[in-house]
């Protein structure tokens, strides 16, 4: 009857284990020896809960016999130190079970073999399904880690109508995840409804209680920047690159490239044959207007660049510091700033400096003051 009792017992027998943990690796690729070391410390923390006392308890791992035994660690000392029968035995103990230990050895004692299969039997299914868990979490976060600033495709599944925030799931079967794309890093006016499917720009991810965190956004200029690369060859193998990107979310963006072959236009790369390559992303991002700049080293040149549309008659540096003064002519001052700044605030933030604008009849006018200050001043006599 007792033998019956113990087939009966709910749980997992060892053979069983090392059963589910192949059938694991081979399915989830999930490594064994991972999910082994999980059990192992299940069944230690079990045994040492039951046995408050004990300090030192070991699981041995028999993979030929698809075996595990567990030990208890005790140290063998003299009848006159003897105080912990827990975790100490006297040398005449020792002597009895083996008549090579001596004082200070540590001696493996077997865990009783009815004990043990409880203990692995209430912990065995209980850890493969935790350790399975943790396993997958870690092998999503590995493989969406990975992907940090690139653009992956998410379907919406919801979309939150308290504070606008849209729920995407990415990637496919056991790799995918939920992804939050909060109303901050969503473009203004787009709306985005359950079923559609988007690309987003994966900004970082981060590791969490319940699984990898994967934060995306629709406003960072790196997703125009990899929308170019997938589009344009010569970006993707690095023939023209992308020096810097300024970008007003579903409004406009202005983008230097340069070319490491001068037999290769980089701003007509970007555009393509006809304009396809940057009329394709301009539909991905819902009609934002794209400007596309030659970069260059010199800065004034860089600079009078990336306030096209607008004409640029001169631009003189500071200098100390990165600022400049551009003089534009007169009927070109406002396609210069742009609507409520946005040309010349996109300008300074491509290039990286202070750009003040000024009318080219500013100049004529400083120039005329200059020179009325200059007649204005006494005349040195000399004798």
């Amino acid at each position: 009857m007792r033998g019956k009792k113990q087939k009966e017992n709910p749980g997992m027998n060892c053979a069983e284990i090392f059963a589910a943990l192949a059938l694991i690796e081979k399915e989830r690729n999930i490594p064994q020896s991972f999910m082994m070391e999980k059990i192992i410390q299940a069944l230690t923390t079990a045994y040492k809960r039951d046995h408050e006392d004990v300090e030192n308890v070991i699981v041995d791992v028999d993979e030929a016999h698809q075996a595990l035994k567990m030990y208890v660690q005790k140290t063998v000392v003299d009848e006159e130190d003897y105080v912990d029968p827990a975790n100490e035995l006297t040398l005449a103990e020792a002597k009895a079970i083996s008549a090579k230990y001596e004082i200070g050895d540590v001696v493996n004692l077997p865990v009783d073999t009815v004990e043990f299969g409880r203990i692995a039997a209430g912990n065995g299914k209980q850890v493969i399904i935790q350790g399975l868990r943790e396993a997958e979490r870690g092998m999503v976060y590995d493989e969406f880690n990975s992907k940090q600033h690139e653009i992956l495709t998410g379907a919406v599944t919801r979309v939150d109508p308290r504070n606008g925030n849209v729920f995407l799931r990415i990637g496919t079967g056991s790799e995918s995840t939920e992804a939050l794309l909060m109303a901050g890093e969503q473009v203004q006016g787009e709306e985005l409804s359950e079923g559609m499917h988007v690309k987003v720009y994966v900004v970082e991810v981060r590791r969490s209680t319940r699984g990898p965190q994967v934060l995306i956004s629709r406003t960072h200029p790196g997703l125009v920047k990899r929308l170019f690369e997938l589009e344009v060859p010569e970006i993707y193998d690095g023939t023209v690159e992308v020096k810097s990107i300024a970008r007003e979310a579903g409004s406009r963006t202005k983008m230097a490239v340069w070319s490491h072959d001068e037999n290769v236009d980089p701003i007509g790369a970007c555009v393509g044959p006809r304009g396809q390559r940057v009329a394709a992303i301009v539909d991905e991002l819902q009609g934002e207007k794209i400007d596309i700049i030659k970069w260059s080293e010199d800065a004034a040149q860089f600079i009078a660049a990336a306030l096209a549309p607008a004409d640029v008659v001169e631009v003189t540096m500071a200098e100390e510091g990165k600022a400049c003064r551009v003089i534009v002519p007169d009927d070109q001052l406002s396609l210069a700033i742009g609507k409520e700044g946005q040309n010349a605030r996109l300008a300074a933030r491509l290039t990286g400096y202070k750009i003040d604008i000024k009318p080219a009849s500013w100049h004529d006018d400083e120039a005329e003051a200059f020179a009325e200050a200059e007649d204005a001043q006494p005349t040195e006599v000399t004798e």
